[in-house]
């Protein structure tokens, strides 16, 4: 399985461990739906190609 890291005591405060390449979720890129106009977020499977990413979903790209 999966061993999570134990946060690490210092000075007396519990400080969690941090992955630097992690980018937390609220800072993710958006962009805007070119069909339905709805907000989506960036996606791990976007990124090599998210310059061109215009829909949020495969729907949206077949209605367009």
């Amino acid at each position: 399985g999966f061993a999570r890291p134990v946060p690490a005591l210092c000075e007396d405060r519990l400080i969690a461990p941090v992955s630097p390449k992690r980018i937390a979720k609220a800072n993710l890129p958006t962009k805007v739906c070119a069909t339905c106009g709805r907000p989506f977020t960036w996606r791990k499977k976007w990124e090599k190609v998210w310059d061109e990413v215009r829909y949020c979903s495969d729907a949206c790209r077949a209605k367009r």
